[in-house]
């Protein structure tokens, strides 16, 4: 047993259902003609309610049934899909979504909520929409129709690569079977000579003679996942009818029955399981062995990964071998120095591999946005078109799942008060669609991601009159362009000419700033009047290895991350001495502030004769770091805090240096907050 819960299997699997679902249904709104679309969003919620009834999520099945049954009806041509059907179902999705998360409990009235809203969407012919619920009738949510004929003919052909891609023939037999009366021809016309016989390939058609209250659509939902590539004739049949063929069913049904048996048999064994193969599985209870949290990582990053710790096995031999005393002498000083060389090289190449592994499109972050767009189009009353440009480029997992509150808020305030009205996009002679652009690209060790809007722009004159309000700077103070957009960070700032529901309490934008810079990166803001506005977020490829600069304060080592250094220059003594009470240097005909690590650390240690100033960039500022020694940069695999010191400020995790001891990873962020705290009690206390 692998001891994995199939409950939180479901719910993965569900998770992934509906984002392909809700991925559909806002592809439909751009094209409600689009039979392709209208079929995946059919599918995805089949699937999702057969396997919620299967894991005993009953109300999430019996909510679905409902949506699925209105999508069936647009499916078969009995209503139009339309944009309020699609915004209906997308409200439905959220709702399928809490049910998946929790019991259903105490969420029946917002169901019902959604029913009712589906049903005018749907139009004023919906009885049968919601005559059945699962398990009802025919147990596959379709209301049983009494044909006026004793039954069907079904005859279907599988595509040839039908069981290589993982669909099982034995499966789509029981199913039918469990329809009503069923009786199996199999179809031997085309298997092929011996000789040219493929043993991979499906030979075999059949024949079913099915008898009952059974209609034309619950014989399709049997076949809906392969329907598109099969041959598949359904024909009534006459009451009384006899099938000329059931004389060989008899002589044929078993040896084939066998033989699909043998297929499902090894498919048992088949690590690989994909398309309707999941389906067929999850009809004999199998719960798929997905982990909670996983990232799907390509096989030929495995493979690499595979040699990588082959050959580490190799060097370990070679290793072990000179340690028992293998060589001796010059020889084998060269041989230990030729494995520690191999080991040095393995060890950066797996360091390499594992980050790539880690490492997911940054698509999975953009695709979130569709439905957020979408929504505060409709809320907003405005047209907006949302695209997305460099999907492939990949970050790590954890900037991933960290970036995405603070882009919401970006892109809520972008929809909310960067884009105007159609009518005023018209006056301005500006197509009525307003458009927020995504876009993504990596620059040497960073990801740039970019919001930009074609919007009103930010009117500078009011971010001034607001900022000289709030005491945030002089009443008429030389400011650069990136300096004023700096101001619009602080907290409770907000220009807004009134409060909406989305935005507008100048609440956010410093906790979209102080999210950004806790992943290490910065954002700038550039807009132009009338033409719209640009955010740019600079992120790290990865948080879990840096380059830092290893610094020496006391007897104690720290690591600076480089990103954040500029420049190094030495404080003399006398520069000391001469800065005591004002902690200032001159750069450059520029005062630069600086902190005394001595100080803050209280190491109770003598400065060095020759200390080091390390001038860092933090939040828009040049701040100097006085430190006693500067090592040298240091590449720093971060650990995380233990529980005890997770929430000490100044620190962002520690590091194992070569000879075992350990350096604190300053967070240069909170580190100048502190220090800038500390100096004020000081003059405040003098």
């Amino acid at each position: 047993m692998n001891g994995q819960d199939p409950i939180a299997a479901f719910r993965v699997e569900a998770g992934e259902l509906l984002v392909g679902i809700e991925q559909a249904l806002l592809d439909l709104t751009h094209d409600l003609e689009s039979r392709d679309l209208v079929d995946t969003v059919f599918r995805g919620l089949h699937t999702l309610k057969g396997s919620g009834a299967m894991f005993g999520f009953d109300a999430l099945a019996n909510f679905t049934h409902h949506c699925e049954t209105a999508f069936d009806r647009v499916r078969k041509g009995k209503v139009p899909a339309t944009q309020e059907l699609v915004a209906v179902i997308l409200s439905a999705m959220d709702h399928m979504q809490a049910l998946v998360d929790g019991d259903g409990s105490g969420l029946a009235a917002a169901g019902d909520d959604i029913l009712a809203r589906l049903h005018n969407a749907i139009g004023d012919d919906n009885e049968a929409m919601v005559a059945a619920a699962p398990g009802d009738g025919d147990g596959n949510g379709a209301v049983p129709a009494t044909h006026g004929a004793s039954g069907w003919r079904v005859t279907f052909y599988l595509p040839p690569d039908a069981m290589a891609n993982g669909t099982n023939p034995l499966a789509l037999l029981d199913e039918m079977r469990g329809l009503g009366d069923a009786k199996v021809t199999a179809l031997t016309d085309r298997i092929p000579p011996l000789a040219e016989l493929d043993a991979s390939q499906c030979h075999i058609g059949w024949q079913v003679e099915l008898r009952g209250d059974v209609t034309r659509e619950d014989i399709e939902d049997v076949f809906i996942f392969v329907m598109d590539d099969m041959e598949l004739d359904i024909v009534p049949l006459a009451c009384g009818e006899e099938d000329p063929a059931i004389s060989a069913t008899e002589i044929a049904a078993q040896p084939v029955q066998a033989e699909a048996a043998a297929v499902g048999e090894a498919r048992e064994t088949s690590p690989v399981e994909t398309g309707a193969a999941s389906t067929a599985d999850t009809a004999r209870g199998r719960p798929v062995g997905t982990p909670t949290e996983s990232v799907r990582v390509p096989a030929e990053r495995l493979d690499v990964l595979m040699d990588r710790v082959g050959e580490l096995v190799i060097v370990q031999s070679r290793l072990a071998q000179l340690a028992h005393g293998g060589v001796r002498g010059p020889a084998g000083e060269l041989a230990l120095r030729s494995v520690a060389e191999d080991i040095e090289r393995l060890a950066s190449e797996l360091r390499d591999t594992m980050m790539v592994l880690r490492m997911v499109p940054v698509a999975s972050l953009f695709g979130r946005f569709r439905r957020l767009v979408h929504d505060l189009a409709r809320e907003t009353g405005k047209t907006i078109e949302l695209s997305t440009h460099g999907e492939t480029t990949e970050v790590d997992k954890t900037v991933i799942e960290r970036l995405a509150d603070p882009m919401v808020h970006l892109i809520r305030n972008a929809c909310d008060h960067g884009l105007e009205t159609a009518e005023d996009r018209i006056a301005a002679g500006k197509p009525a669609a307003g458009q927020v652009r995504l876009s993504a690209q990596q620059a040497a060790g960073e990801v740039l991601i970019t919001i930009r809007d074609d919007g009103r722009g930010i009117d500078r004159e009011r971010v001034r009159a607001k900022a000289e309000a709030q005491g945030l700077i002089e009443p008429g103070q030389q400011m650069s362009d990136s300096e004023l957009m700096q101001m619009i960070f602080h907290p409770g700032f907000s220009t807004a000419a009134q409060v909406t529901n989305l935005s507008g309490r100048g609440v956010g934008m410093d906790v979209v700033k102080r999210t950004i810079e806790s992943l290490r990166g910065t954002i700038d803001i550039a807009s132009n009047p009338g033409e719209g506005s640009t955010v740019t977020l600079r992120i790290p490829l990865t948080l879990a290895i840096i380059d830092g600069l290893l610094v020496r304060v006391g007897e104690g080592r720290y690591v600076i991350p480089l990103g954040a250094v500029e420049e190094c220059i030495e404080l003399s003594l006398e520069d000391d001495l001469r800065s005591r009470g004002r902690s200032f240097v001159t750069l450059r005909d520029r005062l630069v502030p600086f902190i005394r690590m001595r100080d803050m650390f209280e190491t109770g240690t003598r400065p060095d004769p020759h200390q080091k100033i390390v001038v860092i960039t933090t939040g828009g500022e040049r701040v100097g770091l006085v430190v006693d020694q500067i090592i040298g940069s240091h590449q720093t695999v971060i650990k995380a805090m233990s529980a005890l010191h997770r929430d000490v400020p100044a620190f962002a995790g520690a590091t194992i240096l070569g000879d075992g001891s350990v350096a604190l990873i300053l967070d240069t962020l909170q580190l100048v907050s502190v220090g800038q705290a500390q100096e004020e009690r000081l003059l405040a206390a003098g």
